[in-house]
């Protein structure tokens, strides 16, 4: 694997950082107006995911990274649920629930991936480097 020297080169933070986008355009739309506390959950736990990613990497320690990465993941559970009610309250159609339950799947799913990843790695983190 490529050693990433900066937060938008992880496809993890790319992903997340669009469905983020794609979570607030949605709570932007006529079904979400008077849906106050949903919507704020919904902004966010999507939010959340890249935000925790971000600062996990920020940390410069493995360990660090890897607790960020496993709240993010909790926080794209989360989204997921929300993803439910929106659907069981009538505020999207199937459709949509299908496209933005795919895209924060494939977000666990790689999240998923990056923490076995870095179990296995010997890699400490950059705050290691020239400690020997």
């Amino acid at each position: 694997m490529a050693t990433i020297q900066k937060i938008e080169d992880l496809e993890i933070w790319q992903i997340s950082r669009e469905y983020a986008k794609q979570i607030k355009q949605l709570t932007q739309t006529e079904p979400y107006k008077f849906e106050f506390d949903l919507v704020s959950q919904m902004k966010r736990a999507s939010g959340s995911i890249m935000d925790n990613i971000a600062e996990g990497f920020g940390r410069g320690s493995k360990n660090e990274f890897i607790n960020f990465l496993t709240i993010a993941k909790g926080s794209a559970e989360e989204s997921k649920s929300q993803l439910y009610r929106s659907l069981d309250y009538g505020l999207i159609t199937e459709t949509v629930f299908q496209e933005l339950y795919q895209l924060v799947q494939v977000i666990i799913k790689k999240t998923t991936s990056f923490i076995n990843y870095l179990n296995k790695s010997l890699i400490k983190g950059t705050k290691f480097k020239d400690r020997g």
